[in-house]
């Protein structure tokens, strides 16, 4: 999925948020955001709600679909 790690990024940096500010507010370590950002690993459900509720987007923006 790395349409889904790139808007991942693009939302992160549009907020001016780092990797580890983003990992904080998800609980989880800043590894785990860089792996969600490059591809490397895929978010569970609950977490990819938790972001786009932090970014304040649809899922489906974050998945990337129109």
């Amino acid at each position: 999925m790395l349409i889904l790690g790139k808007n991942i990024k693009f939302f992160r940096k549009q907020e001016s948020m780092t990797q580890e500010q983003l990992a904080n507010l998800l609980k989880l370590d800043r590894t785990t955001v860089a792996g969600y950002e490059s591809g490397k690993h895929e978010p569970a459900l609950p977490i990819l709600v938790a972001i786009a509720d932090i970014f304040d987007v649809t899922l489906d923006e974050l998945l990337g679909r129109d």
